[in-house]
């Protein structure tokens, strides 16, 4: 397996490997990750569909990229997919997949289209004071002194970072600035998270600096992720005769250790409350999606709180990488990752507008009309001032194909899940529905003497507490993460959020895609590359553009530095005057 970039491979069809036809492939989990590395191995890996197996402990797919009508509660979206140009493994796979809404186009061609006709931005990124503008304008407000260690952040080798959080290597007024908002709302950081993968988020994401104050940066599916990304790509995976296999839960993974390499040769399986071992052979490819942020979710009700009552590594996924990983060093340290959950959780919350009565307030604060069919807030809007540091949004409406006319539904999130609200006087974590909803109205502007009545008729809320949400934020070092295809496998891979892959971030479809694609190409000697991580944090414009956002447009004269960066700057702006860089520089408003 191998990087590449550019259009050359990008548009080339590889040939069937060598052997293709003598293997099987057993994909333990069906998220994403596991569907688009069934979806690989079919138009990539010329592997046919009835060769192909899905084990699935639920009995639906998708995994964390979900959104249903549950006949209980309502509809339940435990969380939202945010996207953006240049995920290249993501638009690589579903350019391949075709919609089920659009005749003759893909899901990448429907996505592409919805997008360039209704672009998403934000009218009002944060909100204080009950429903006020926050007034951000737009700007980071980092100091001098932040921008530098930002700046040194970005520069800092990854060992450096081992084990370390961000508050470690961040502190004075950074988190006093508006830049600090922006990206601990937008991506779920908190101070106490791997400085690693902060440094790893500035770098990949680096192109889109100026687009964070706003969430131009973003892109948003036409529905939620479960009905455009998910069933697309199963249906095509179905049509292909690919085998899916719920309520099966995969228990163990057991290798034989040879010289030079290493051999899944059993598979441990729970059917239908029997434990069963599957034998294997080198044909046998094993792909396995090792840990979940989805977890052991929690629902709750509308009258009812989420109750969380588990111990630090329940779950299935988890414990699947426990047996696999006490086989060998090289399998990774699930401990790392879910034995911290308070910690890792956070709480968030569906709510359905039943009626009209409350889309005023909404409206009041997106500056647009939620009915319209098009962005509704453009991306999360955070409540400034929220103990429990409150976000919502809603997306383009109707954001399922069975919502009722007149019915809009969002999605609501608080960091701070065990702080007292505001209004209710209760951690987010003992409050039910109706509660949150209330919390949320009280944000929102609503006069105090409504908040009950419209929480209870014009609205139901289903909270979800996750307590693995962020899981991969905690902080780490090299070998916590197993490789995509840990050294000396010949028939196994691990896909998901908690494998490792140069370059690129967690907690995004791109990354589920990315290990996806890495895994199939290594194990079937695909003859073609996998789209290299975009290289934004090594083009100079890129750089230079993200300097002119976060400083405000400040010139780097302007700024307040220590006298030896000083005296450095202007002997390296006279070292370059009338060359290039020079142009560069001016053409980025940095001098």
């Amino acid at each position: 397996m191998y990087y590449t970039n550019g259009n050359y491979e990008a548009f080339s069809r590889p040939r069937r490997p060598k052997g293709a036809e003598d293997k099987q492939a057993w994909l333990v989990g069906g998220g994403l990750a596991s569907l688009a590395a069934a979806a690989f191995l079919i138009r990539d890996g010329g592997m046919e569909g009835s060769r192909i197996h899905i084990l699935e402990e639920a009995e639906l797919p998708g995994g964390a990229c979900d959104g249903l009508l549950r006949p209980d509660v309502g509809f339940v979206i435990r969380g939202g997919r945010e996207m953006e140009n240049h995920y290249e493994c993501l638009w690589d796979l579903f350019r391949s997949i075709p919609s089920l809404e659009v005749p003759d186009a893909s899901v990448l061609d429907e996505f592409y289209w919805l997008n360039h006709d209704d672009p998403n931005f934000s009218m009002n990124r944060a909100i204080l004071d009950r429903g006020e503008s926050a007034d951000t304008k737009n700007r980071f407000e980092l100091s001098d002194e932040a921008a530098l260690a930002l700046m040194k952040l970005f520069f800092t080798p990854d060992e450096e970072l081992y084990n370390k959080s961000i508050e470690e290597v961040l502190g004075g007024d950074f988190y006093d600035s508006n830049f600090w908002l922006y990206w601990q709302t937008m991506f779920a950081f908190e101070t106490w998270h791997s400085a690693l993968e902060m440094k790893l988020y500035l770098q990949r994401f680096i192109h889109h600096i100026g687009g964070l104050p706003d969430l131009s940066a973003l892109k948003f599916t036409k529905y939620n992720q479960y009905e455009s990304l998910i069933l697309p790509l199963v249906k095509y995976l179905e049509e292909k005769g690919v085998d899916f296999r719920y309520g099966v839960r995969v228990e163990n993974v057991l290798f034989h250790f040879l010289p030079g390499k290493k051999v899944a040769h059993q598979m441990v399986l729970v059917k239908d409350g029997r434990q069963e071992t599957m034998e294997l052979t080198e044909n046998d490819l094993v792909f396995v999606t090792n840990g979940s942020c989805a977890e052991e979710s929690a629902l709750g009700a509308n009258d009812r709180a989420p109750v969380l009552d588990i111990a630090p590594g329940d779950g299935a996924s988890w414990q699947l990488w426990k047996n696999i990983a006490v086989q060998d060093a090289s399998f990774g340290r699930p401990e790392k990752f879910c034995d911290h959950i308070e910690a890792t959780k956070w709480e968030s919350a569906t709510v359905t507008l039943l009626d009209d009565r409350v889309t005023p307030y909404v409206e009041r604060i997106c500056g647009r009309d939620p009915y319209a069919g098009k962005v509704v807030t453009g991306g999360i809007v955070t409540v400034k001032d929220s103990a429990w540091l409150m976000s919502w949004t809603f997306n383009r409406q109707p954001h399922f194909k069975a919502q009722p006319e007149g019915q809009l539904v969002g999605w609501i999130y608080g960091l701070y899940p065990d702080e007292p609200g505001d209004y209710v006087g209760k951690p987010m974590s003992e409050c039910t529905g109706a509660e949150i909803c209330m919390e949320w109205l009280y944000h929102l502007g609503v006069p105090e003497s409504e908040i009950e009545r419209l929480a209870a008729e014009s609205a139901s809320t289903v909270p979800c507490m996750m307590p693995y949400v962020t899981a991969f934020f905690m902080p780490r070092e090299a070998g916590d993460r197993p490789d995509v295809v840990p050294e000396g496998c010949v028939n196994f891979a691990f896909l998901g959020q908690f494998a490792q892959t140069p370059r690129d971030t967690i907690f995004t479809t791109e990354y589920s895609v990315r290990t996806a694609m890495e895994a199939v190409y290594t194990l079937l000697d695909v003859e073609r590359g996998v789209p290299e991580v975009f290289g934004s944090a090594y083009d100079v414009r890129c750089l230079l553009n993200a300097a002119h956002y976060l400083l405000d447009g400040r010139k780097l004269t302007a700024m307040k530095l220590p006298l030896p960066y000083k005296m450095a700057l202007l002997a390296g702006l006279e070292k370059v005057r009338g060359t290039t860089l020079e142009e560069l520089l001016a053409r980025y408003q940095l001098i």
